[in-house]
């Protein structure tokens, strides 16, 4: 299976701070990659060096076999990145805000509208394009900015705490489309610090705690590291007795 990311002793200091500390990730093409941890294990900052919006102190990142440092341009048209924050403009309307970011990527004309209207239609969103996102739920942000992500189709979707705040309904709508999204043969890495959710559509899961990976696997396999009768635990219980913290807590 062809390697997607690797990152080789990822390090991000800030100051005496150490918010990623010599991370080392693998992840395989067609694979939904769940980094589960609480608020400030560094998920975020993880993420932001995997897209190039931070350097890293240390290490370096290789994206599709190729240093991103080194291929930062070419690699970029690969990825699609959702972040925790919204990164959508308000005073724009719904169409408005996914040309603004596909057409970033060089895509023109025809081809930008098609790009538009197909980003809109997957997240539910088509007969919304016309409206100005200010007034959109919180639900149907979290939707556009999905979209806004979506148009140059990306080979790699990196979603960052994309459900935090919104209501059970648009959640499971999301769930669902990363999952379609990946049955579709994009490769997707989730990070949150919802249990429920990263158990229930990834494929393999790092438990990420104060900068570090300390453990993974599938679901089953983290369980082993815990207990021979995997029936007898929850993940939760997993992330428990592995950190010492309540995931729930955060």
């Amino acid at each position: 299976m062809d390697m997607i990311l690797k990152t080789n002793d990822l390090t991000k200091k800030y100051g005496s701070k150490i918010a990623v500390d010599n991370l080392n990730l693998e992840i395989r093409k067609g694979e939904i990659f769940g980094l589960l941890g609480p608020n400030g294990a560094g998920k975020s900052t993880t993420m932001n060096m995997i897209c190039d919006i931070l350097r890293p102190t240390l290490g370096n990142v290789e994206l599709f076999g190729k240093d991103l440092h080194k291929n930062r341009k070419e690699i970029l048209k690969k990825l699609g990145y959702i972040p925790q924050d919204l990164a959508i403009h308000g005073n724009l309307k719904a169409w408005e805000n996914v040309e603004l970011f596909t057409s970033l990527y060089g895509i023109k004309g025809e081809a930008l509208k098609t790009a538009i209207d197909e980003s809109l239609e997957y997240v539910g969103l088509l007969e919304k394009r016309n409206e100005y996102a200010k007034n959109f739920s919180g639900g149907m942000k979290r939707r556009l900015n999905i979209a806004c992500a979506l148009g140059h189709k990306p080979e790699l979707l990196i979603f960052d705490e994309p459900t935090v705040g919104i209501d059970p309904q648009s959640r499971n709508f999301i769930l669902n489309k990363i999952k379609q999204s990946n049955e579709e043969g994009t490769t997707i890495i989730y990070t949150s610090h919802y249990m429920e959710e990263v158990e229930a559509i990834c494929t393999r899961i790092a438990i990420m705690d104060d900068g570090k990976i300390i453990a993974s696997g599938t679901s089953e396999e983290l369980k082993k590291l815990v207990v021979d009768n995997t029936e007898s635990i929850t993940l939760e219980e997993v992330f428990l007795t592995l950190t010492g913290k309540k995931l729930r807590d955060y």
